[in-house]
């Protein structure tokens, strides 16, 4: 698949979870799909990723994370983010909802099989979100 293709599927993808269409996932991963929350923290699955994006986002009701820059480069894509939302949901790790707003850059790595999205792998300084909701230095 082209470059093009390729940033578009991830394109749609992120839109449907910033949209919180989490079902239409199913529809942009590969049956093999891998998320890493972490270095080595894997979520098998659509249903793993799901399961640890509603947890975050839930937390941030309203949330909004646009797209800043796409890099593609054959089955590799590269995203940034900055994700802005306010803490009025459910706890974030581990944190009560504090009602502060946050701000914050993601940068994710993902794999393309055969069309679909095989792995995502995110990183996100967590103490940072951990500062701006006043549960870290």
């Amino acid at each position: 698949m082209s470059n093009d293709t390729n940033k578009e599927l991830v394109r749609r993808f992120y839109e449907a979870i910033e949209q919180e269409r989490y079902e239409d996932l199913h529809d942009f991963c590969h049956p093999d799909f891998v998320f890493y929350a972490q270095v080595d923290t894997p979520f098998p699955g659509v249903e793993g990723l799901i399961e640890s994006e509603k947890k975050n986002f839930d937390a941030f009701p309203g949330f909004k994370m646009p797209l800043e820059a796409i890099v593609a480069e054959g089955d590799l894509i590269a995203a940034y983010f900055t994700f802005e939302g306010t803490h009025t949901g459910i706890p974030f790790a581990g944190v009560p909802a504090t009602g502060k707003s946050v701000r914050f850059s993601l940068m994710m790595l993902l794999r393309i099989k055969n069309g679909k999205i095989i792995e995502k792998r995110s990183h996100v300084d967590m103490h940072d979100i951990l500062r701006q909701l006043g549960a870290a230095n």
